[in-house]
C-alpha cells in the first residue's frame, strides 16, 4: 500500500488501507479546507482549468482505460464522457463568478432598513463515490462541482472499473491540488471505511442497494446525501411517429450508451397492441443496420462489464416462459462477455426482467390496448430517474408530462437531456435524491447561508417592538409585521402612543 500527497491506493501485493489511515486523510484535507485555500475565485478556477487540461492531454489514456474496462467504443467514450465531462468544465469556468456572487433578495417592512442576501458557502469535505457504468464522467461531473463550490474533495472511482479507477489515482494529482484533493482506490473495505468518516456531503452514484447504505452510514453523522440511482425508465411509443427516426433514437439510447449499462436507458417500452409487430420490424431493420448480421463481432458495442452481471442478465433470459418472448437477438458470448441487442415482446408482468432493473441489452415490449392505459402502468411501480415518449400529439404529451412522475422527461428522443447543463439531472423517490450538472452541481455542493444586516439610524425612534408592551405597540407591531408603510411610518417618528 502506498500514502503520500497524492493518492492511496492498494497495491501489488494486497495491503488494504487501515481505519486510522484513513481517518488521517480525512482529517488533513479539513485542515486544509479549514485554512481558507478553498475559498478564493483563483482558486477553484486553477483547479477547474487543471481538470481541463487532463482531458486535453490524457484524451488517449481515458480512451484505452474506458476501452479496457468496458471496451467501450471510442466515439462512445468522447460523446459521451470526455466531451460531456470536457463542456461542463467549460460551463462552469464560464459561469463561476456570477455563481460565487452573492444574491441579493428583498427585505421586509418589520426589518426596515435591513439588506438582505443569500451567500452561497462550501459545505466542506466532501465524499464523491463513482460508478463503473461511466467510470470517467461519473468522477468528473461531480468534481467540477465540488471545487467550483470550494470544497475539498475525496474521489472514490469503482472498483469494477479498474483501469479508470488506475488513470485517476495516476494522472489527476499532477492536474489539480492533492492538498484538498484525494483519490482513493480499492473496494468495499476501502468504501465502508471512507463511509465511517464524517464528511459535510456524500455523493454517491450507483444501484438503490448500496445507496440504502451510504444514507444509514450518513445518517450516524447526519450528512446530507445526493444519491443518483437509477430504475426502470420507461418508454411510451405512440403509433404516429415517424417510424424510422423514432427507432434509430431509440436504438442509440438504448444501446449505444454503453450497451444498455446506463441508469437513463430505456429499460421497457409500452405501446399498443396493433402497432406492435411494425415496431418490432423496425427494431429488427435499425439493429441490423447498426451491428451487423452478427452484432456479437461488432466493435460499436460495449461487452458486459463483468462475469456477475453477466449471469444476471442471463438469468433474465433464461427464466421459465421468457426464451419465447425473445423476437430478435438473444445471442451471448461468456467468454467475451458479450450479449447481443435483444428485443422481447410481451414478457410476464412478475418475471425478473420487469422487477429489476435491467441495466443491460435486453428491451422488453409491453402492449396495452390504447396507450392511455401506460399511465397506470408507469405509475404503478417507483418514480424513474427518467422517462420517455415518443408521440405526435400535444395532448398526450402534455398528459405524459403531468402524470408522469419520473427524474426528468424528454420526448421524441432518449438521454439528450442529460447533455443540458440549464436542466437538472436526478431522480426522485427510489431513483435519487438531489440533482447536479451545471449551476445545479456548484448548489449541490454549496450551503445557501441567509445574510441580514441592518443599520443603528432608526434604533432610537422605534419604541413598538420592546417592552413595556401596551396595546397600542401591539396594534402598530401588527400593522408593520403586515406590511402597512403608514404603520412603519408612525413608529419611525415615534407618533404612535406608548
Amino acid at each position: 500500500m502506498h500514502v503520500n500527497n497524492h493518492c492511496i491506493y492498494i497495491d501489488s501485493s494486497g495491503v488494504r488501507i487501515t481505519a486510522a489511515q484513513m481517518e488521517t486523510l480525512v482529517n488533513d484535507l479539513r485542515r486544509s479546507f479549514q485554512t481558507g485555500k478553498t475559498m478564493p475565485y483563483k482558486w477553484r478556477v486553477a483547479q477547474l482549468e487543471g481538470i481541463l487540461r487532463l482531458m486535453n492531454e490524457r484524451e488517449k489514456e481515458i480512451m484505452e482505460a474506458l476501452w479496457s474496462d468496458l471496451a467501450k467504443p471510442r466515439t462512445e467514450a468522447y460523446l459521451h464522457e470526455i466531451s460531456l465531462s470536457k463542456a461542463g468544465c467549460k460551463f462552469a469556468l464560464k459561469e463561476l463568478k456570477n455563481w460565487m456572487k452573492p444574491e441579493k433578495v428583498p427585505s421586509l417592512i418589520a426589518t426596515f432598513s435591513s439588506t438582505a442576501q443569500i451567500v452561497p458557502e462550501p459545505l466542506g469535505v466532501v465524499l464523491v463515490i463513482s460508478a463503473w457504468n461511466y467510470p470517467f464522467a461519473l468522477i468528473i461531473d461531480p468534481l467540477i462541482g465540488a471545487v467550483a463550490a470550494g470544497n475539498a474533495v475525496v474521489l472514490k472511482p469503482s472498483e469494477v472499473a479498474p483501469s479508470t479507477s488506475a488513470f485517476f489515482a495516476k494522472f489527476l494529482p499532477h492536474y489539480v491540488d492533492t492538498s484538498c484533493i484525494q483519490v482513493v482506490e480499492g473496494g468495499v473495505t476501502e468504501t465502508t471505511e471512507l463511509l465511517e468518516q464524517k464528511w459535510d456531503k456524500i455523493f454517491y452514484t450507483g444501484s438503490g442497494t448500496v445507496g440504502r447504505i451510504v444514507m444509514a452510514a450518513a445518517a450516524k453523522h447526519l450528512t446530507p446525501v445526493a444519491l443518483e440511482l437509477g430504475g426502470k425508465c420507461p418508454v411510451v411509443f405512440d403509433s404516429d411517429v415517424n417510424l424510422k427516426v423514432a427507432v434509430k433514437r431509440m436504438a442509440i439510447g438504448k444501446w449505444g450508451c454503453n450497451n444498455g449499462q446506463a441508469c437513463i436507458a430505456p429499460d421497457y417500452i409500452i405501446t399498443t397492441k396493433s402497432f406492435a409487430p411494425k415496431l418490432v420490424d423496425a427494431f429488427k431493420e435499425t439493429l441490423k443496420e447498426f451491428y451487423g448480421e452478427d452484432p456479437l463481432e461488432s466493435a460499436d458495442l460495449s461487452r458486459i462489464v463483468s462475469s456477475n452481471h453477466f449471469r444476471r442478465l442471463t438469468d433474465f433470459l433464461d427464466e421459465e416462459n421468457i426464451p419465447e418472448k425473445i423476437v430478435h437477438g438473444g445471442g451471448r458470448d461468456e467468454k467475451h462477455l458479450k450479449i447481443a441487442p435483444t428485443v422481447l415482446l410481451d414478457v410476464p408482468h412478475d418475471s425478473l426482467i420487469m422487477k429489476d432493473e435491467i441495466f443491460g441489452p435486453l428491451l422488453p415490449i409491453i402492449t396495452v390496448e390504447k396507450l392511455e392505459d401506460c399511465f397506470e402502468l408507469i405509475n404503478s411501480r417507483p418514480k424513474p430517474l427518467a422517462a420517455y415518449l415518443f408521440s405526435k400529439n400535444k395532448r398526450l404529451e402534455e398528459e405524459f408530462v403531468q402524470k408522469v412522475f419520473a427524474g426528468g422527461i424528454l420526448i421524441n428522443d432518449v438521454a439528450l437531456h442529460v447533455a443540458n447543463p440549464h436542466l437538472p439531472f436526478g431522480g426522485v423517490g427510489e431513483s435519487g435524491t438531489g440533482a447536479y450538472h451545471g449551476k445545479f452541481s456548484f448548489d449541490t455542493f454549496s450551503h445557501k447561508k441567509a445574510v441580514l444586516s441592518r443599520g443603528y439610524a432608526t434604533e432610537m425612534r422605534i419604541r413598538a417592538r420592546y417592552p413595556p408592551y401596551t396595546h397600542h405597540k401591539q396594534i402598530i407591531l401588527r400593522r408593520v409585521i403586515d406590511g402597512s408603510f403608514i404603520a412603519l411610518f408612525l413608529g419611525l417618528f415615534g407618533l404612535h402612543r406608548d
